[in-house]
């Protein structure tokens, strides 16, 4: 075969070549992205009894329904129950360590309430969260602050550059049997007005 023919067979091929190239390119990129989401997150949900799921099932509370409402949407997650009835930051402090399990992505901390039942004033509460979420973003952990009705504590979450949720839902129908805490009803709206904040923090951990 002549080398102008062989010259011009070289040419035909060029675009292929450089198809093929480019598919194997893509086809590698979105396996390494597939196997970075394939990575299993880990979620705490650290809290009081709000989180814990007071007079309602544990199947029922708010962790148990996000982490079914994360994996209707096809992650890959567990959220951990750690809720404290009666707890305080006082108590979320000293059992951080153990409760915090190794390997946690996503800290949904949600506290303060039973503090000031107690006594405690506003100023200690933001002292003692801001102590918590340094604690937190030490580790590498995502953080999630969750006020619940009245107390707001979205300051102090901006101020540390965390994400912040406000739990408010009037009285009555989404209320457990003293009307005071969550039903699972109650839970389920909660959850889903969250779920944008937790996927994005998800997303930060895929990246």
């Amino acid at each position: 075969m002549s080398p102008i023919v062989l010259r011009m067979q070289s040419r035909k091929f060029r675009p292929m070549r450089a198809v093929l190239k480019i598919c194997l390119t893509v086809a590698l990129f979105v396996g390494a992205a597939q196997a970075a989401a394939a990575r299993t997150i880990h979620i705490v949900a650290f809290g009081d009894s709000a989180t814990a799921g007071w007079l309602v099932p544990r199947d029922q509370a708010y962790p148990a329904q996000l982490q079914a409402a994360l994996r209707q949407r096809g992650y890959d997650v567990v959220v951990k129950n750690a809720g404290i009835n009666g707890g305080t930051f006082e108590m979320a402090l000293q059992s951080l360590d153990r409760t915090i399990d190794p390997g946690t992505d996503i800290a949904i901390i949600e506290f303060g309430t039973n503090d000031l039942h107690r006594g405690a004033l506003l100023q200690y509460v933001r002292e003692r969260l801001a102590t918590l979420i340094r604690a937190l973003r030490a580790r590498k952990i995502e953080v999630l602050v969750i006020g619940l009705g009245s107390l707001n504590l979205s300051d102090v979450a901006k101020a540390n550059d965390v994400a912040y949720a406000q739990w408010m839902l009037p009285p009555g129908r989404y209320r457990a049997g003293d009307g005071a805490h969550f039903n699972a009803q109650g839970y389920a709206i909660l959850v889903a007005r969250m779920l944008p904040q937790v996927e994005e923090l998800i997303a930060r951990r895929s990246r």
